[in-house]
């Protein structure tokens, strides 16, 4: 029996098995012999029919469950079509590797680019590998993927691919990391003891004290050890959309933002003291700069090296989990007034400030009305993921989420539509003993076709709802308004639950709310696989997060 050497792929694979779970990709020229090297000893390997869907799987796998999951595509165009999403994740600090073919080192083919400039102009690091380096510069690239929460890419030259492994050599120090931005690097772990007193005190002395979470407080596990601060000087909390539910509080205001309900972002703005921990406050968080207008201080802790909005009036660098410890300690109990002031709002935040009819004014369905009785039919131990789109703040609002994995919202940080199917293969595989639930609009469906199937073919049990009004919600409610021809802004209706049915899946045309029984049915039962909803819902029903995002960039300052 003829005993093979260990080559240059066999070496990244072997790292890519002991430090992720499972790998998503499309295999081309650039990487057959890494995937085979994968397949053929069994490894988990998720078949993608998109390049932008590999990482999108990867991201929203580590989304959901917190580990780590590895993407793989070809070189030129399997690159390439790879970009938006490799800089989705990049902007959302999601970690993964990204395992690509790459130009022969004896120069470039005529379907070549340089990989490295373009993931360097993302702030993407890349380390191109050779029999010299592989295992080695591999193990560092989780390693950075893990300590800075990036994704990093490990470029394998064409023909490198099948050469035999030599003995490894390491040229890199752990800090020659030149592709990464020195102010999105993770800094040092422990905050300055002078500032966190100066946390404590503005807290003690103040009126109307309040705590925002976001993803770095679920990361850290210091939900619980904030909830006590918290209820030590009576304040109210709030999370980030990626942060829901990680206080389980009574005194939860829910998502901090565009996407909060009228009567909760009220009670944020009057916050006079507010500590922001693990939390980006970009424009959605901070609802276009109104969030909280009424804070005279606002901490924010992050281990980032500097604040990230310019309302922050004092930052403190450091791990939530040390912050939280610290604080706790230097907080002691008083009067919690500002609760009791309040607590009758809080029973109701999402009351609507006008009613919600089943149909809108043009006789489809009332989105709203629509996302409300799906919420009342769907069991709440499921993984909600959205696409991006005009549709996305009402889920967020209406549905409750059973922790911080239960709800995501990937592609909002580089505000692309189109990527929601893939995102809920990545779902699908993290949790699934869950349902599985994506809600996308119909442009973002008819974008991302390319992963119906990959969807139907590994999701256990899910819901795919498609809000489809036939049209680009946003730009409709964006430009069509302020008198721009709407021709390319809207087009022809698309049946989803027919293409959906041609591929394998079950499907409902839904145009009343009665229409729904049929997935009431359906989840009674024990059926297996892709229910898909085709919702037609009104054009004529404007999200309020949108009103305020069109009024804040019809600012002249602010554009």
């Amino acid at each position: 029996m003829q005993v093979h050497s260990k080559s240059v792929s066999d070496a990244i694979a072997d790292v890519v098995v002991q430090r992720s779970d499972l790998t998503f990709g499309v295999m081309g020229n650039g990487n057959a012999h890494f995937v085979s090297s994968l397949t053929s000893r069994g490894a988990k390997y998720v078949s993608a029919r998109h390049e932008s869907g590999t990482v999108m799987m990867s991201q929203t796998y580590n989304l959901a469950s917190g580990k780590l999951a590895t993407a793989t595509t070809t070189y030129g165009p399997g690159f390439t079509n790879a970009m938006t999403s490799l800089a989705e994740a990049r902007l959302a600090r999601v970690p993964m590797v990204v395992v690509v073919g790459d130009a022969p080192t004896s120069g470039k083919r005529g379907q070549d680019v340089d990989q490295v400039l373009a993931a360097r102009a993302l702030g993407i690091m890349t380390f191109v590998v050779g029999p010299e380096n592989a295992q080695v510069l591999t193990e560092k690239a989780f390693n950075l993927a893990e300590k800075d929460r990036v994704p990093v890419i490990v470029a394998i030259p064409y023909d490198q691919v099948a050469k035999d492994l030599e003995e490894q050599v390491d040229l890199f120090s752990d800090t020659d990391y030149s592709g990464v931005p020195p102010r999105e690097r993770a800094g040092q772990a422990e905050p300055d003891d002078v500032l966190v007193g100066r946390v404590a005190a503005a807290l003690e002395q103040a009126e109307r004290p309040l705590i925002i979470a976001g993803r770095g407080v679920h990361l850290s596990g210091s939900g619980a050890v904030l909830r006590e601060v918290g209820d030590r000087v009576g304040a109210l909390f709030a999370t980030s959309l990626m942060a829901r539910n990680v206080f389980d509080s009574p005194w939860d205001l829910g998502i901090a933002g565009g996407f909060s309900a009228p009567k909760a972002a009220a009670l944020m703005a009057a916050a006079d003291v507010v500590i922001v921990v693990g939390a980006s406050l970009n424009l959605y968080q901070m609802r276009y700069n109104t969030l909280l207008t009424g804070a005279k201080a606002i901490f924010q802790l992050d281990l980032l090296p500097t604040a990230t909005h310019s309302q922050v009036t004092e930052f403190i660098q450091g791990d939530a989990w040390i912050f939280a410890g610290k604080l706790l300690e230097r907080v002691t109990e008083k009067d919690p007034g500002w609760r009791s002031a309040v607590a009758d709002d809080i029973v109701d935040l999402l009351a609507e400030p006008e009613p919600v009819n089943e149909m809108g004014p043009d006789g489809r369905l009332d989105p709203r009305a629509v996302v409300k009785h799906l919420a009342e039919i769907l069991p709440v131990e499921r993984t909600a993921v959205q696409d991006t789109g005009h549709f996305m703040g009402w889920v967020p609002r209406y549905w409750p989420s059973p922790d911080p994995e239960g709800m995501l919202l990937p592609g909002l940080a580089v505000q692309s539509i189109g990527l929601g199917i893939s995102c809920a293969v990545g779902a699908a595989h993290a949790h699934p003993q869950r349902l599985t639930v994506l809600v996308c609009g119909d442009g973002g469906a008819s974008m991302g076709l390319a992963e119906l199937e990959t969807l139907i073919r590994n999701v256990r049990r899910g819901i795919m709802i498609v809000l489809n009004d036939a049209a680009y919600g946003m730009e409709v409610h964006q430009y069509a308004v302020k008198g721009l021809d709407e021709a390319g802004m809207v087009f022809d209706e698309v049946n989803y639950a027919a293409i959906a049915r041609s591929m394998g899946a079950k499907a409902i045309n839904v145009r009343s709310l009665a229409d729904l029984t049929d997935v009431e049915q359906w989840l009674s039962s024990d059926s297996q696989g892709l229910l898909v909803l085709d919702i037609a819902i009104s054009k004529e029903v404007v999200a309020d997060w949108l009103k305020m995002s069109n009024a804040y960039y019809s600012t002249p300052s602010t554009v």
